[in-house]
């Protein structure tokens, strides 16, 4: 019972946990922001579309 009489008298204490990744690592945590997905590769359809409207959109203002 030490555990919880210290706990009533002094009370605890919260601190954001300190095991998550630092900050200036950069990871990938989606799959919009893979390359493969940007550019249609996987197979999927609706990537494929996007992936054609980047290329347009890209194209767009070159000549």
């Amino acid at each position: 019972m030490d555990g919880v009489e210290y706990i009533l008298e002094h009370g605890t204490v919260f601190r954001k946990s300190s095991d998550g990744p630092s900050k200036n690592e950069k990871k990938i945590k989606t799959k919009a922001k893979k390359t493969s997905y940007i550019k249609g590769a996987h197979g999927s359809g609706s990537a494929k579309m996007k992936a054609e409207y980047r290329r347009r959109r890209a194209n767009r203002n070159k000549k």
